[in-house]
């Protein structure tokens, strides 16, 4: 009997129902949300072996979700919609999604799109979700930060600001793509909270080990270097 965990992020109560019967009998492990704010906690919350995300969700659309999930996880993601358009493919795909399927689908197609996905997924979750930068260390699975042997206490928006620029090392990262991918599409506030928890990460980390991580880029951003 399998234990893989499948997450079914679907709006429309009789399609999840449905994907989670025919997955249970698959022999898979499943969980339903009905929003796209609540989909997003439960994922970035849970461990989830492949997660199944609709694109027209409520309080949040599947592409916000999946853009914000890529922050912290490589979790396989299939997207599910009732739209055939080239570009709602384009868009998903670019962000982050696996694959994709458009509704009505044929279930024999999506259990064999699911066991090639989870077939694909060939790199230990350790190592996934591990990222090291001159003895920085950040575990995206216990969302955890360390220095050498030192743990570092960081606030979620610290922790998620911290990953996009390890995940982006070597790139001078614009204010405004921060304020895009840590705060959201959605965020309407000044772009200074960038350099306010810019200067967080330093006193937590540069300062307090005495190392160059964050580098200003006057005029345009921030980058962290691991040279």
């Amino acid at each position: 009997m399998s234990t893989q965990k499948i997450l079914i992020i679907e709006d429309e109560i009789k399609i999840a129902r449905f994907l989670e019967l025919e997955l249970q009998y698959e022999g898979y492990v499943t969980q339903q949300c009905h929003d796209g704010r609540v989909g997003l906690d439960v994922a970035t919350n849970d461990t989830f072996d492949l997660i199944l995300l609709d694109i027209m969700l409520p309080s949040l659309n599947g592409l916000e979700v999946l853009r914000r999930i890529r922050q912290v996880s490589e979790v396989p993601i299939i997207m599910l919609t009732a739209k055939d358009e080239v570009m709602d493919k384009v868009m998903g795909l670019d962000i982050g999604a696996n694959d994709y399927m458009t509704k009505p689908f044929a279930i024999e197609e999506l259990l064999a799109r699911i066991r090639t996905a989870l077939k694909n997924t060939t790199v230990s979750k350790k190592d996934s979700n591990t990222l090291s930068i001159k003895e920085l260390n950040i575990d995206l699975g216990m969302r955890m930060v360390s220095y050498k042997n030192t743990t570092i206490d960081l606030t979620k928006t610290e922790f998620d600001l911290l990953y996009f620029l390890m995940k982006n090392k070597n790139i001078v990262l614009t204010r405004n793509k921060i304020i895009d991918s840590v705060w959201g599409y959605e965020y309407m506030g000044d772009t200074n909270v960038v350099d306010v928890y810019i200067r967080y990460l330093r006193s937590k980390i540069d300062d307090k080990f005495n190392m160059k991580f964050i580098y200003t880029m006057r005029g345009v951003g921030y980058l962290l270097k691991d040279e």
